[in-house]
């Protein structure tokens, strides 16, 4: 099929970007999580890898500078329906259980709701090794991998499994959120909390977060005590050197400059304007804009640096595919840095 495929007509339905490759054939497999039990805001994102193929199909596959992109060999794995099931009925578990904290934490309905809190940790727990092992399967037959989620809570499996082989890199983060939160809402492996968790899991790791928004005091404190770890480029501060001046191209530079040889990308859609991704789960205003994160990635490339993998998360479900339609956009750019 895919000799006879024609990238000027209709893209495969049903197949990532309408590409004619399965993920036997693929050079880049990405691998579905859909997940969103521990969301403190808004539902939907488990439904983004789903919604994601199917908008996937109607983008075209030029790039400036670059061609006969359709000849990627990329395809998405099987979406597991079993975690999606799991999904479907452990979130009204925690939406309950969230609930009960804002409403002052009733002692009467305590003993249910830690049982709730107890159940719902043990199965995000069952995720991330899932996640882990099927990355490591798929990259044992010799695949690059990419995690499509998913609340941010997804890529804890997937980045332990890139790293496996390369303790010694930097993760770049484009986000709203530092994510750095010890157990947010109790939840272990809380969207709110991915980036902690890395830090916990990987001692060797570095962190380079872009676009950050959206912090509380605990984030700060762990970004000002772990500064030989972690490097921020607030949007604030970005936006306010932009008003002065800098150019976009040399922020870009010093982000660059700060990560080093071997690199993990961790892309939550939220990092962009949410003009951008408005159903995504805790939009924030501000962020960066589609085109200053695809020259972000294009410089990365181009640095000469070594990307071991990557995600993305927190793409929303909408009342019509603006969100899915930016993911793929999004997604196929990711593709295409590694």
């Amino acid at each position: 099929m895919a000799d006879a495929f024609d990238p000027n007509g209709v893209g495969v339905k049903g197949s990532l970007f309408g590409l004619p490759f399965s993920p036997d054939e693929a050079d880049i497999v990405v691998i579905p999580v859909p997940w969103d039990v521990t969301v403190s805001y808004k539902e939907g994102t488990a439904l983004a890898p789903q919604q994601v193929l199917e908008a996937s199909s109607q983008i075209d596959y030029e790039i400036p500078g670059r061609s006969k992109l359709y000849q990627t060999k990329v395809a998405l794995s099987e979406i597991p329906e079993m975690w999606l099931y799991k999904d479907e009925d452990l979130r009204p578990l925690a939406a309950d259980y969230i609930n009960w904290l804002e409403r002052g934490q009733i002692i009467d309905e305590a003993d249910e709701m830690y049982v709730r809190l107890d159940t719902i940790n043990a199965e995000c727990a069952q995720l991330m090794d899932y996640v882990e092992q099927i990355t490591l399967d798929w990259q044992a037959r010799g695949k690059r991998t990419i995690l499509l989620g998913g609340d941010h809570s997804t890529p804890l499996g997937h980045i332990r499994a890139c790293a496996a082989a390369f303790p010694h890199f930097g993760l770049l983060q484009i986000d709203a959120h530092a994510d750095l939160r010890n157990s947010y809402e109790g939840f272990t492996y809380s969207h709110a909390s991915i980036m902690h968790n890395v830090l916990q899991e990987q001692p060797d790791m570095k962190l380079i977060q872009v676009g950050i928004r959206d912090y509380c005091e605990e984030e700060r404190l762990v970004m000002d005590h772990q500064s030989h770890r972690i490097v921020t480029f607030f949007d604030d501060e970005l936006k306010a050197e932009k008003f002065e001046g800098v150019l976009w191209k040399d922020q870009c530079t010093r982000i660059l400059t700060a990560l080093p040889e071997y690199v993990y990308i961790s892309l939550d859609i939220d990092g962009l304007d949410p003009k951008l991704c408005p159903a995504t789960g805790t939009p924030v205003p501000g962020g960066l804009e589609f085109q200053e994160i695809v020259y972000l990635l294009s410089q990365l490339k181009a640095s000469g640096k070594k990307i071991i993998g990557a995600d993305l998360c927190e793409v929303g479900v909408g009342m019509d595919d603006w969100d899915a339609n930016v993911g793929a956009r999004m997604l196929w750019q990711l593709v295409h840095c590694l």
